[in-house]
């Protein structure tokens, strides 16, 4: 139980829970500290002043350098507030993008409301401590979050099973044990603070003081609350909705914007997340068995390393003290060498102990957190974190996959002292190994008929010689770059069939392959040529330009689609890979199956369905960006991301740029990408998107987009870069 002591405190207070809500992220706050952390957005700026000044803008509006909506799941913050209050007597600080972190410097006004239940001042916003997401605050401040009741049973029953003595909650330093525990306060006091704090005259007078024990079982009597809907606090929650996955009550259904949604049982919904959750950690517990057998293997193989280096180390020095006086400085040269193979062994596997203890404490303790949430009787509670659990359970499981129980490192030491040179050779004794070595592989043999080349993609096959007797282990494919210079490595592994990507356009490229096993490698293969795609449907150029250069006679056009096997997994494929859409409220990214490092290159993309105004993001990027974020988050990715009203452009979560004009359904979106003048530049319908967007790119580059459940887009390749470019182009 005490592994999942982490699950049950705050990330801010760092104590247990106490009054937790869920954010929409899924995360978990105190309410008071969520109060705390609160921050005050400039009025100016606020989706309510600016639907009062006339603009029509919707709440879904960005504030000048950050979007923020309590509307939807999709992460549209983009950076961050500058920190946090820390407490509520934190003076009022600006950060440099201008927010004004809450509360202010005086004094708010006496109320008679407890400091949770305060008014949250307007236009407030909050920043998830855990994943840093953004989001504004409605009229109903922090009562429209719901509280977490299965949490605190969870946490209820935690602190109960410690059975530790209890302790005075107002003690500033080393807390006493507590005498009393006040019924209506619900605060356990020691004898000095209840004379200090709680004194038996005036109101105070008439309060019920009782044993701590007595206390703590009044507590764990005391009836749950019900949990109710955020939208109508009166009513319970007594239906499930399949698409927003969360509980609603009635009224929801009848006038909310739940209406037109599927909705099922509760109590159905219940037991069905429940069996997921089992199912789930089912898998998982068979993880954690493994990986206990597993920490007992490794620890046996530390002691295996230790009787065989004592073993070892007595054989060399029998054998190093049998020889003359010459061989005592070799001697410790030698004895210096194993002891380096000694510790270099322990650290490994106890690097390699270290790690899986740690991660076996972290599933470990998400077994018992989830196995606690199992035995709540909330339906509604549950079902607020069940997907989020289920979620991480998956993850974690994957977390153990293959190769992650697996020793990195072995308990023998193949090595062994030959003493049987003359004393002329002693300065040349060394180690040698033990186990005798068996011939190298042959030379592979490439499969002509199999190789061959498209757009700027090359595959390969090669075979072992029919009578080769020798195993190969794997093997090893290297190309040049293209201009005749170095080879280098772009396989190693036991398949016999490669596909490479991103190679350049109009380029030839020499290819060879060689075979490998423990005792070394093979020869390499015959080299082979392979010439990369031209490019094709090139536009001709008219008689009245006859004599300016036509750009489009420059270009190698490349048709391609998108590529699931570098996708999210939420991104979902359709068309022949050429349409995509997503199963999450979270942006997701997908790239192309063709990478660009030289020429120019045009391709659009339609806007074929586009709900709820998100924030689809189109560009280029690396093979390495990140694929759960935005793209254009991190410095892997350069990006236009565009709303229904207005575009930005962004790298590295650096925004520039803002132009008016966004997109709807049947909106098409151009992107160019000129690496001979390493510029990248967007359009929207044909009209060219604010200025050209980034300059000085170069490297290969993929298309990328990154989008969620509302939007869905199709792409189209094989294009002409847009006219007026081109005629630009030919005249500079």
């Amino acid at each position: 139980m005490e592994e999942m002591e982490e699950e049950l405190k705050c990330p801010v207070c760092g104590s247990f829970y106490r009054e937790p809500i869920i954010l929409p992220c899924s995360h978990n706050l105190c309410q008071a500290c969520a109060r705390n952390i609160l921050v005050q957005t400039p009025e100016s700026e606020s989706p309510q002043s600016r639907r009062a000044s006339g603009s029509g803008v919707s709440d879904y509006d960005y504030l000048d350098l950050d979007k923020m909506s309590l509307y939807s799941e999709a992460d549209s913050g983009y950076g961050s507030y500058g920190g946090f209050a820390s407490a509520p007597t934190t003076p009022c600080q600006k950060s440099p993008n201008g927010v004004r972190v809450f509360p202010p410097a005086m004094p708010p006004p006496p109320t008679h409301l407890s400091p949770a239940l305060a008014p949250v001042p307007r236009n407030s916003c909050i920043t998830c401590p855990q994943c840093h997401r953004s989001l504004i605050l409605d009229d109903r401040g922090l009562r429209g979050f719901p509280k977490n009741r299965v949490l605190e049973g969870v946490i209820d029953r935690y602190q109960q099973s410690k059975a530790a003595a209890l302790k005075c909650q107002l003690c500033e330093k080393a807390p006493k044990e507590a005498t009393v525990m006040c019924e209506q306060c619900d605060v356990f006091y020691c004898d000095p603070c209840r004379l200090r704090c709680h004194p038996p005259r005036g109101p105070l007078a008439k309060h019920r003081l009782v044993p701590p024990a007595q206390g703590r079982v009044s507590r764990r009597l005391s009836p749950r609350k019900v949990s109710t809907c955020t939208d109508h606090e009166l009513e319970n929650h007594s239906m499930y909705c399949v698409q927003c996955k969360m509980p609603v009550c009635y009224q929801c259904l009848e006038e909310g914007k739940h209406s037109s949604h599927e909705v099922k049982a509760l109590g159905a919904m219940w037991k069905l997340h429940k069996s997921q959750l089992s199912q789930a950690l089912n898998g998982l517990s068979d993880r954690a068995k493994e990986a206990k057998e597993f920490l007992v293997q490794l620890r046996s193989m530390v002691q295996q390393i230790q009787e065989n280096s004592v073993e070892f180390e007595a054989c060399l020095v029998a054998q190093c003290d049998a020889l003359i006086d010459a061989l005592n400085r070799r001697k410790a040269q030698l004895l210096a060498r194993v002891n380096k193979e000694h510790e270099h062994k322990l650290k490994v596997v106890r690097d390699q102990i270290s790690h899986c203890t740690v991660k076996l404490r972290q599933t470990t303790g998400l077994m018992e957190y989830c196995l606690e949430v199992i035995k709540e009787n909330d339906p509604s509670g549950f079902l607020q974190i069940s997907d989020a659990l289920i979620r991480r359970v998956h993850l974690t499981e994957d977390q153990w996959g293959k190769g992650t129980l697996t020793p990195r490192m072995t308990t023998d030491f193949d090595l062994s002292l030959d003493n049987s040179p003359l004393l002329q050779s002693i300065h040349q004794l060394d180690f040698v190994q033990v186990k005798a070595s068996s011939p190298v592989p042959a030379t592979p043999i490439l499969q002509l008929e199999e190789c061959c080349t498209h757009n700027n993609s090359a595959t390969l096959s090669w075979k072992q010689p029919p009578l080769s007797t020798v195993a190969a282990e794997g093997y090893i494919l290297e190309l040049d770059d293209g201009s005749g210079g170095q080879f280098r490595e772009v396989y190693v592994g036991k398949e016999t069939m490669c596909t490479v990507d991103g190679l350049h356009f109009n380029s030839t490229y020499n290819a060879r392959v060689k075979a490998f096993n423990k005792t070394g490698v093979s020869p390499y293969s015959k080299t082979l040529v392979l010439q990369t795609s031209e490019g094709c449907n090139f536009e001709t150029q008219s008689a009245s330009y006859s004599q300016l250069v036509d750009i489009k006679k420059l270009l190698a056009v490349a048709w391609f689609a998108f590529d699931p096997g570098s996708a999210h997994s939420d991104i979902i494929f359709s068309n022949d890979n050429l349409t995509v859409t997503c199963s999450s409220y979270d942006d997701r990214v997908v790239l192309g199956k063709t990478g660009f490092s030289k020429g120019v290159h045009y391709w659009e993309l339609t806007i074929d369905r586009y709900d709820n105004h998100p924030d689809p993001a189109f560009g280029v990027a690396r093979i390495d960006v990140m694929k759960d974020v935005m793209l254009g988050k991190d410095d892997k990715a350069w990006a236009m991301y565009v709303d229904n009203n207005r575009s930005w452009f962004m790298h590295n979560n650096s925004h520039t740029n803002r132009t008016e004009g966004g997109i709807t359904k049947g909106a098409t979106i151009g992107v160019l990408l000129d690496l001979n003048r390493k510029t990248l530049t967007f359009f929207i319908n044909n009209e060219q998107q604010g200025p050209i967007a980034f300059e000085n790119v170069e490297g290969l580059f993929f298309p990328a987009v990154s989008l969620n459940r509302n939007v869905q887009v199709t792409l189209h390749t094989g294009l002409p870069v847009p006219d007026f470019y081109s005629s630009r182009a030919s005249i500079a």
